[in-house]
This record gives C-alpha cells, sequence and structure tokens, in this order.
C-alpha cells in the first residue's frame, strides 16, 4: 500500500462477498481491529479501477458505507467551515 501504518490512517479490508468489512487503525501503543458482519446485504463500494486497489476515503464516506447508504444518490449541502479548520489561515 505504500503508506506507513502507524499515520493514524484507518485501513479499510472488504471481503469478496462484501459482507464483511474489517478496520485497522493505529493508536498509541497498538493497533486496533474493528469488524463488521452483515447478516443481510452487502456493503456498496465506491468505483475502483481494479480488484485490490486502494482508494481513499473522507470520514463521511466510509460512515456512509459502513451504514449501507447509497453513495450515488449523496448531495452535500453548503456549509460554513472556517480557514483555519481547512489548513488554509494561520
Amino acid at each position: 500500500m505504500r503508506r506507513n501504518p502507524l499515520s493514524g490512517d484507518v485501513y479499510v479490508f472488504i471481503n469478496r462477498r462484501r459482507d464483511r468489512m474489517k478496520l485497522l487503525v493505529w493508536e498509541g501503543g497498538g493497533f486496533w481491529i474493528f469488524y463488521k458482519r452483515l447478516e443481510r446485504g452487502t456493503f456498496q463500494l465506491p468505483g475502483a479501477s481494479e480488484e485490490g486497489a486502494s482508494l481513499e476515503l473522507g470520514y463521511e464516506e466510509l460512515m456512509l458505507i459502513i451504514e449501507g447508504i447509497e453513495l450515488g444518490n449523496i448531495r452535500r449541502r453548503h456549509r460554513y467551515f472556517p480557514q483555519k479548520a481547512l489548513g488554509r489561515g494561520a
């Protein structure tokens, strides 16, 4: 994956049947593993170019996938974000 697993990024692994998901994240002195198995249905994945390819998701997109919300029908409303929160202000 060519990334640092100790960076605090969350790594998401989904099986071929798309009914099981594991989240791996580093915190402090060790890794956390979160596991979710669906009793019915599948996780919808954003378009990936090839099987096993990595892609970057935002927190909101990850939560929508976990909750089973279809990503294609999402429309974001405009919100105010201070410049400092966006990393542009000092």
